[in-house]
Formats: C-alpha cells, structure tokens, sequence
C-alpha cells in the first residue's frame, strides 16, 4: 500500500511543483528507503521545505477519485505542496515496527508547526494506526489551528479510531475554536447522546453570556430531539440569525420526533428552500466560517 501512496502523492506532485524539487524528493526517497538512517530521514524531512512551498495540490477529478480508492477519506485537495512531499519522505522510511516508532516519536517531539501538520494529516497513511491513537489524541492538546485542523478536519482517523470521549473532546474543542464541523469526517455516523447533551449546555452558556451560538451545533441533536432540544430549537427559530433558523429546521427535519415534525410544518416556506441535509450544513457551515469568522 505504501508503494501505491508514494507513487499517487509523487504524481500530484509533478503538476505543479518544480523539476528542482522532484529531483531532489527522488533521491531523498532512494536513499531513506534503502539506508533507513534516523539522521537523514530528519534532515531531509526539515530540508523539503527548500523545495516545495506551502501551496494547495492541483487535482482533478481523476485523482480525488484514484486517492479515496486507495484510502477511503483521504481527501489530498487540502493538502499543499510542502506536507505531501513529506509524507513522500515518510512513508518511504523503511517500517520496521521499532525503527519506525523510534523515528517517528523522535519526530514528532521535534517538530515544527508545519511539520507537525503534515505528520498530523498523515496519520490515516501511517502503518501501526492503532498504536497511533495516543499520540492523535495528544495532539488535539495543541493551541495552533493549522495543527488541529490537521488532525480534526478531512482526516478519517479520529471517526475510524477514537473512543467516544475522546472524540467528543475533538468537537466540543472545534465548536469552541470555531472550526467548521461540516470538514469533520464521520461527524453524523458518531453523533451521541453525550455529544448532543454537551451540545446543548454550551449553547445555554453562549445565550446566557449574550453570545452567539454556532448555527452547526445544532446538527449534533438531531436524533437526540426531545422536549429540552425543542424549546433550543424553537428559540434559535426566534432569531433574526438566518444561519440560526437554517439550522435549526435541518435539525427539525433530521429528527424523528414528532412534536418537532409537527414544528418543522409551520415553516413550509423556508423548508421548502433548504438542500439536501449533507449540502444545506456544508452551505451554513462555510457561510459562518466566511462572514462570521
């Protein structure tokens, strides 16, 4: 598997990086692999950053396509330049179990800001993934968003391998940092009952502090709606927020109890303007993240 990623993310690469670059990302790649030295895989992970910048991978169709058939939620178009030829570089490190924990811890207790995001963002593509999850779950002690994001957004590893609390702990920490919920996969297959009631006590600490409450919030009560989540629902109905009333019909419509069916029909009108559920919070969540941001 990590043959085929290598080549995939090399190819994404040859789009728009420099022939200075990929020369130089090739003979870094034949080296590390054959000799699996600790101090060259280091040096060239910090070097890379000479020969690749900061800019998003150019990708068609095809290629988001080729990248979910290698890895189902491997989402490249978020990547840039300088964090894929990194993840190049470690994933053609040689993976013998020891070695390679070696290597990496020593790595990630040394990195910078950009390289931790590209370590964080490459976890899905990493082997040992279970034995991984700790050090995840550590990460989200970051105060940096680029590195959080890395971990929280477009990576399919918290959905696939964090225990409940801990995943909770990832979505409550991007609700408070304003981070957008609709870019957190398998945010609707682990929506719980904990989350949902987390959820709702935030959204009273906001209202009772004069604030406002992000709109997507109310997508984590959605099979959870009971009598206490109608009355949320109904006031952040009685907002001028458009976000606010958007929300909290998909939430409504989402829901299979019946007092808030019997709700959601007293607003045909707007109902009858909203998407399909995945599009309408991917729409109120970029919104927020635009003009409220």
């Amino acid at each position: 598997m990590e043959n085929q990623l290598i080549s995939f993310l090399t190819q994404t690469l040859e789009s728009s990086a420099t022939q200075k670059g990929l020369d130089w990302l090739s003979i870094q790649v034949e080296k590390i692999s054959i000799e699996g030295t600790p101090s060259k895989f280091f040096l060239a992970f910090s070097q890379a950053s000479r020969y690749f910048k900061k800019e998003k991978l150019s990708l068609s169709d095809n290629d988001l396509k080729k990248a979910n058939e290698l890895l189902t939620g491997f989402q490249p178009e978020f990547w840039d330049q300088l964090q894929t030829a990194r993840t190049v570089l470690m994933l053609s490190y040689p993976q013998e179990k020891e070695a390679w924990f070696a290597a990496m811890n020593q790595l990630f207790e040394t990195a910078d800001m950009n390289e931790h995001q590209a370590l964080f963002a490459a976890l899905p593509l990493m082997p040992f993934q279970e034995e991984l999850i700790p050090r995840a779950i550590d990460g989200l002690r970051t105060n940096i968003s680029l590195v959080f994001d890395a971990i929280a957004l477009n990576n399919p590893f918290p959905a696939k391998y964090f225990p409940e609390a801990n995943w909770n702990q990832m979505v409550l920490k991007a609700i408070f940092i304003q981070r957008p919920l609709y870019r957190i996969q398998g945010l609707e297959e682990r929506r719980n009952l904990a989350l949902a009631a987390i959820a709702r006590d935030l959204a009273h600490e906001r209202w009772a502090a004069g604030r406002d409450v992000m709109p997507e919030i109310w997508r984590l009560v959605s099979p959870f709606v009971n009598e206490k989540h109608l009355d949320d629902l109904k006031k952040a109905l009685s907002t001028k927020d458009e976000l606010q009333i958007k929300s909290a019909l998909l939430s409504l419509r989402e829901s299979a109890y019946l007092p808030a069916q019997e709700l959601l029909q007293s607003y045909p009108d707007q109902v009858a303007t909203l998407d399909m559920d995945a599009i309408a919070w991917e729409s109120i969540g970029s919104e927020f993240q635009r003009t409220r941001i």
